[in-house]
């Protein structure tokens, strides 16, 4: 009799033990509120880094996460990088159903493991093992496990408790154990309006937990996501980079152990390329017209492959071999220059930078060791110009679209230094339009536009002249979408790159522009600049918008109206001036068939509140209705 209730106790306990599991990694068991709008949800998301000395770093993360669908699959984030001092000790899975029953176990073997090496890099040290997992149905639970061991602690990993949209998170934990020796530093942001509880915070420990993150959506012209979620950035004090040992407290330290250690040596020219370089200089004695042939000298000597390998990545290859093979990453073109210019007596500053069409800055009040892209520094006067060595095409000096307006370190002969790029202005980014159209009676169009782009927007155009005939053609039917039929009948470009001026000549037409019915014909009177996109209506909006680069174009377009029709209806001129920019439109009619239409439109950047959205969208509507007006005649 008690050995049956014994094995009855066993049995309930079992049974509860398994009950429990289940409940664990049932989806159900979710909130609602975590559910809403998400792809994913982030149950459990630890991540514990243990710095044991100056050259030894351990991360263990846990991360247990409920997929309710496919999109969600991209935050189930199984993959560990590694190399010759970073060594993946484990990594596994667990896959859970819905209701939380265990249905698959993966162990390392059934992991891939390739290297990161893309079709533009020429060597890599790098690989990557990760999961490419496909599930039979949704939703399902995903534990992961990995352990990372590195003698690299220069770059400890951000904590990002909630790291996409679409996203939820129920709980994401930190934990830091270090020496007090090593002067661990950490820069918290974003921490307003989400449940985050920092434990302990001392000099050899840190721990936060998070909670309860919905998931949010995302919102057109939000500005960067680590400028709206939490995110704290780590750092040391004395790190180790790939076995080379650092320790930097200010700008200047650290530029002075970079030159010392990691640039060092790797500017060496043989004499031949040095006589090469100066007689190709001549006796010119301007600073930056002597940059200027260097510049093209590279460009036309040298093309960009990337190489990921010595001191990770950060170390250029010695400006010899570059001389001699041609070719370079990022790291390597901007060293070989630096070292051509030395050659010819300019100065030139190797400069690390954060390089995105997004404008990112480096932590200036964060010294550690930043960035993605490396150009080269050219001081001009109290000025400096900056110098993008990896393309063959772009103009000497010119940053716009991905190296502007923020702020980079540069390695100057006695320690770093922060400085910002070059800032377009507004006003700077123009493009204007001149030209004239026909309208025939049976409402073909034919005409000739003009087409100037200036600052930023000659980076979005200057690309055109290379381009096949039919990609150009595929271009400017898109551009053009507010003309159906349309034909591209000639085109022809100026590319000035010492003005930084990209004009294009286009030659176009189109029958039924014009549209006839009951003896009337519509022409829409803005044929060649109309905008037709719109912004989004967000109701409640949460975020910040933010107009990242400014704009403005000026058109001049005289109209033919087509013989045997007399004007009904001329739209009005329009005038419009808000906070984030200005927009007019003018006709002026000069006879019966000829008019000049005149538009305006100025956009100015800046980051502005939420509360300002919907006025934004109404002044861009604004843009688009009367973009689109039309003018109205009537047969004779």
């Amino acid at each position: 009799m008690k050995i049956k209730s014994l094995f009855l106790v066993l049995t309930i306990c079992i049974s509860i033990a398994v009950q429990a599991q289940k409940s664990e990694y049932n989806a159900q068991s979710i909130s609602d509120s975590l559910k809403e709008n998400a792809n994913a949800v982030v149950r459990l998301n630890q991540i514990d880094i243990l710095i044991a000395s100056q050259r030894s770093m351990t991360i263990k993360t846990k991360r247990v996460i409920t997929v309710l669908n496919e999109k969600g699959l991209r935050a189930i984030d199984a993959i560990e990088w590694y190399n010759k001092s970073t060594t993946v000790r484990s990594i596994e899975a667990i896959v859970y159903d819905g209701l939380g029953n265990e249905i698959k176990k993966i162990k390392r073997k059934d992991f891939k493991d390739q290297s990161a090496v893309s079709g533009s890099t020429l060597f890599s040290e790098n690989r990557y093992v990760f999961l490419d997992y496909t599930p039979i149905v949704y939703p399902f639970t995903l534990i992961y496990e990995s352990e990372v061991q590195t003698s690299t602690t220069a770059f400890i990993p951000e904590w990002k408790p909630l790291t996409d949209y679409f996203l939820s998170v129920e709980k994401s934990i930190l934990n830091v154990n270090c020496p007090s020796n090593l002067g661990f530093k950490k820069k918290e942001a974003n921490f307003s309006d989400f449940k985050i509880v920092k434990s302990t915070d001392t000099p050899t420990q840190l721990s936060y937990t998070a909670t309860h993150i919905l998931a949010q959506k995302r919102e057109e012209y939000s500005p960067d996501f680590d400028v709206i979620f939490p995110v704290v950035t780590m750092g040391l004090e004395y790190f180790n980079l790939e076995g080379v040992d650092g320790n930097a407290k200010t700008w200047k330290e650290y530029g002075q152990w970079f030159s010392e250690k990691i640039l060092s040596g790797t500017d060496d020219l043989s004499a031949e390329t040095k006589t090469k370089i100066r007689t190709l200089v001549g006796n010119e004695t301007d600073p930056i017209k002597k940059a200027r042939i260097v510049y093209h000298y590279v460009q036309e000597k040298t093309r960009y492959i990337f190489i990921h390998v010595g001191i990770g990545g950060w170390k250029p290859m010695p400006a010899s071999d570059v001389d001699r093979l041609g070719y370079g990453d990022c790291k390597a073109l901007s060293n070989y220059t630096k070292a051509l210019l030395e050659a010819v007596d300019v100065p030139a500053y190797y400069t690390e930078l954060y390089g995105d069409e997004d404008k990112m800055d480096i932590k200036s009040d964060f010294v550690s060791i930043q960035g993605n892209h490396v150009i080269l520094c050219v001081p001009n006067k109290d000025k400096y110009l900056f110098l993008e060595c990896t393309s063959q095409d772009i103009p000497f000096g010119y940053q716009a679209n991905f190296t502007d307006d923020r702020n980079v370190i540069v390695m100057k002969p006695d320690g770093g230094e922060i400085i910002r790029t070059k800032i377009y202005d507004d006003t700077d980014n123009t493009k204007s339009s001149k030209g004239s159209y026909t309208v025939a009676p049976d409402g073909t169009l034919s005409g000739t536009v003009t087409m100037v782009s200036e600052g930023t927007r000659y980076g979005r155009k200057y690309y055109l002249e290379k381009m096949q005939p039919t990609d150009q053609e595929k271009h400017y039917k898109e551009y053009w979408d507010n003309i159906n039929n349309l034909k591209i009948d000639k085109l022809a470009f100026v590319n000035d790159k010492e003005a930084i001026r990209f004009t294009e000549n286009v030659a176009i037409s189109a029958v039924n522009y014009g549209t006839i019915a009951n003896n009337k014909m519509m022409v829409p009177v803005n044929a060649f600049t109309q905008y037709t996109g719109s912004v989004k209506r967000i109701r409640n909006r949460k975020t910040p918008f933010e107009i990242a680069r400014g704009s403005a174009d000026s058109d001049e377009i005289k109209v033919v109206l087509p013989a045997g029709f007399s004007v009904e209806f001329l739209p009005a001129n329009f005038e419009s001036k808000t906070k984030f920019g200005s927009y007019t439109t003018e006709i002026i009619k000069k006879d019966d068939n000829n008019l000049i239409y005149k538009r305006t439109l100025f956009v100015k950047s800046g980051l502005y509140a939420n509360k300002d959205y919907d006025e934004y969208r109404l002044f861009m509507e604004q843009v688009n209705r009367n973009d689109n007006a039309k003018i109205i005649l009537t047969k004779n």
